[in-house]
């Protein structure tokens, strides 16, 4: 999980909990208020950061996937469907895992979903950051319109590091 992390208002840092955590540290001893974000969904990520930046980087790991088919990159994940729509998928040609894979990258292509998900998550950043500062409900009005120009605008007065990450979200692709 990549992050980002500001002090105030200000960019403090950007990496992988390893990377991020004893400036982190360093900012809540003096005082400072500290906010993580995961540059995926733009969402405040809480971490506990007693111990050493070891500690804290080795508690916040990712616990490797244990089902799936790991060589070719495949999580198993659980999916809760209704009777009837395991009867529908069972029936459908190649079975019901690539019945839902076929549905999701239709899914995909019909709606905007890069588009949705950098949106929701300069949104979920923006208010964290920017949520009592002026213009900060016209700027999400110009986000969900579309309107990068007019965001821009009304994101003007915002500290230069939280224009420049929420600009960075609305810009950025998911993997």
């Amino acid at each position: 999980m990549e992050l980002t992390v500001f002090e105030d208002a200000r960019l403090l840092a950007r990496g992988t909990v390893a990377d991020v955590a004893a400036k982190m540290q360093s900012a809540v001893a003096r005082g400072g208020s500290v906010l993580a974000f995961d540059d995926a969904t733009g969402k405040v990520v809480d971490l506990d950061l007693r111990g050493t930046p070891q500690e804290v980087a080795a508690r916040h790991a990712e616990a490797p996937a244990r089902r799936g088919r790991p060589k070719l990159g495949v999580k198993a994940r659980e999916v809760t469907l209704l009777p009837r729509h395991w009867d529908w998928l069972s029936g459908q040609r190649g079975g019901a895992s690539a019945t839902l894979r076929r549905l999701v990258e239709q899914a995909m292509r019909a709606e905007s979903a890069t588009s949705r998900q950098a949106q929701d998550a300069a949104y979920s950043a923006a208010t964290a950051l920017a949520g009592d500062r002026p213009g900060y409900e016209e700027a999400m009005r110009a986000l969900f319109a579309g309107d990068t120009a007019g965001m821009q605008v009304h994101m003007a007065a915002w500290p230069e590091d939280i224009r420049d990450y929420v600009g960075r979200l609305l810009k950025a692709t998911p993997a």
